[in-house]
C-alpha cells in the first residue's frame, strides 16, 4: 500500500520561507515521478511542481517559478518543496502526489495523472 505523508506546513509572514516534505512508503520510491499540488477553499486543486523519478527533470507552475524548488532524496524516500519569497496568495493546503505507473511523467500538471495523494499540509502566508 502506497502511503504519502506531508509535513512542514505552518504560518509564515509574506516574504518568508517554508520547506515541505513528503515521505513515501509502500513501493520503490526511485522508480516514480512525484508532484506537488495546492488547493485553496472553494478552488480547484492546482499544479505546483513536478519532479522526475531520477530528479533530473523538474517543472513548475508559472505562479511559483523562481520562488519554489522541488527536489527529492531517493535514499530517504522523500520529496521536498522549498518555498521562498512566499506571498499571501500561496496560502493553501499543499498535497504531494504519485502516479501508479513507474517511469511515467506524462500530463504531470493534471490531477488525473496521479493515483496516490497525501493528506495535505496547510500553508498560511500572512500579509
Amino acid at each position: 500500500q502506497v502511503q504519502l505523508v506531508e509535513s512542514g506546513g505552518g504560518l509564515v509572514q509574506a516574504g518568508g520561507s517554508l520547506r515541505l516534505s513528503c515521505a513515501a512508503s509502500g513501493r520503490p520510491f526511485s522508480s516514480y515521478s512525484m508532484g506537488w499540488f495546492r488547493q485553496s477553499p472553494g478552488k480547484e486543486r492546482d499544479f505546483v511542481a513536478h519532479i522526475s523519478w531520477s530528479g533530473g527533470n523538474t517543472v513548475y507552475a508559472d505562479s511559483v517559478k523562481g520562488r519554489f524548488t522541488i527536489s527529492r532524496d531517493n535514499a530517504e524516500n522523500t520529496v521536498y518543496l522549498q518555498m521562498n519569497s512566499l506571498k499571501p496568495e500561496d496560502t493553501a493546503v499543499y498535497y504531494c502526489a504519485a502516479p501508479r505507473a513507474a517511469y511515467y511523467s506524462g500530463r504531470y500538471a493534471s490531477t488525473s495523472s496521479y493515483d496516490y495523494w497525501g493528506q495535505g499540509t496547510q500553508v498560511t502566508v500572512s500579509s
